[in-house]
């Protein structure tokens, strides 16, 4: 039997907006009693009784049993929801930060409340990845979990490699179209995946990591000579996020531009869409792809995360739960292609095992095996305008590395 939810929305933007027009008409046994926005003063186009600027006259409402979160402060909208599973109410969230950096806490209130968050929105769109995560490959054991999160990076990428857009044109365009924000690092820079990951992560494998244990390298300073570089190898440059387990016990995770080649299923995820590609051990390789921006795409997200509360559904933490004994690790060595001005660069990020370089006086690039480690310890390095650094998809081990993974295997076995 369906429950009717009575709910109250934080924020009308696109995302608010957006699940407005899916619902309006709708027979959906829900009702919206209230709706709380920062400006009073902005015309709308519904009744302005349906308005608040006030927070509690939403959260203290005894009549409404439902928030759905969709404001861009990633604090604010902490408060909202803490308060919100305290009261006993239910919450939809597509706040990605928020949720990425208070996850573990965010379970517990659930628990001790008997409240449910669900935050499908809040990860890549239209694309039901935390719902599959959770149900789908419940007692499936994951290689990894990769693609393409950001539609905003992604749309700037498609402009570049697929109509010679010089990078600036097409991040001003992205922004014309309401995909990238004025300041877009948090797009581009890597931010906005790493969140999302952080999220998918704690579905796929029970491990609850802190977003800046993460590392994130965007495509902020990516130039000419990367991009002819690409061509030339039939490469294109999709920014990719990463959970991988590199043994029975440790799972890496990572946000780097990646050559992708013709034969990747993230190859022809073009503009503002996204890809998942999950690697099971027992389904194999699947694909889900989807529109990963826009009001419409991410409100019927959030609509389904709603039409579920109607039947008390809830992520159960299924792997979080068995203590699988996973671990979190850096310990881990990846190929990358690094282009550089000055040598330093090289030998600080201790870049190892090369097997190409190219250096004149505008250009110098190599590519080797690199420790994450070394490259969560000199981020500030790899954002610096004459770097681009670029993963090549390859995993390289040190002796050392072998012989632990190696020894860890025994003894689980």
């Amino acid at each position: 039997m369906s429950k009717k939810l009575k709910i109250g929305i934080f924020g009308f933007g696109v995302v608010g907006q957006g699940l407005h027009d899916i619902i309006r008409g709708q027979d959906l046994n829900l009702e919206v009693i209230k709706i709380a926005i920062k400006n009073p003063d902005k015309k709308r186009s519904l009744d302005a009784k349906l308005f608040t600027t006030d927070h509690d006259e939403i959260l203290n409402n005894e009549e409404i049993n439902t928030i759905v979160e969709l404001i861009d402060d990633a604090d604010a909208a902490f408060e909202i929801t803490k308060k919100a599973l305290i009261n006993g109410k239910h919450v939809v969230s597509a706040n990605k930060k928020m949720i990425a950096n208070h996850l573990e806490e965010l379970v517990e209130l659930q628990e001790k409340y008997g409240t449910s968050l669900l935050y499908e929105g809040a990860v890549c769109g239209s694309i039901p990845i935390i719902r599959n995560l959770e149900e789908y490959y419940d007692n499936e054991l994951l290689h990894g979990i990769s693609g393409i999160f950001n539609g905003s990076s992604n749309y700037i990428l498609s402009k570049i490699f697929n109509e010679n857009m010089p990078y600036a044109d097409a991040l001003k365009q992205a922004q014309d179209l309401g995909f990238a924000e004025t300041d877009p690092i948090m797009d581009v820079g890597g931010y906005d995946p790493k969140f999302k990951l952080a999220i998918a992560t704690a579905h796929a494998y029970g491990l609850f990591i802190n977003p800046d244990k993460i590392l994130n390298v965007g495509i902020q300073n990516l130039s000419e000579h990367d991009i002819q570089y690409a061509r030339e190898k039939n490469f294109k440059i999709k920014l990719v996020p990463t959970a991988r387990k590199i043994s029975t016990k440790q799972v890496v995770t990572y946000v780097l531009p990646k050559f992708v080649k013709s034969d990747d299923f993230l190859f022809n995820v073009e503009n503002e869409y996204n890809g998942v590609t999950v690697q099971a051990a027992f389904a194999d390789k699947q694909f889900f792809f989807g529109k990963g921006a826009g009001g419409h795409p991410t409100g019927a997200a959030v609509l389904s995360d709603i039409a579920a509360l109607r039947y008390g559904y809830r992520y159960e933490y299924k792997k979080y739960h068995q203590h699988n004994g996973l671990i979190h690790t850096d310990n881990v060595n990846i190929e990358v292609y690094l282009r550089y001005t000055h040598e330093y660069t090289v030998e600080k990020l201790k870049i190892e095992n090369i097997v190409e370089r190219f250096s004149r006086n505008d250009y110098k690039y190599v590519i080797g095996s690199v420790s994450l480690k070394s490259l969560l310890a000199n981020k500030e390095l790899l954002v610096q305008k004459d770097v681009f650094i670029a993963n090549t998809g390859r995993f390289t081990y040190t002796e050392q590395q072998i012989q632990a993974i190696a020894a860890e295997e025994v003894l689980v076995s």
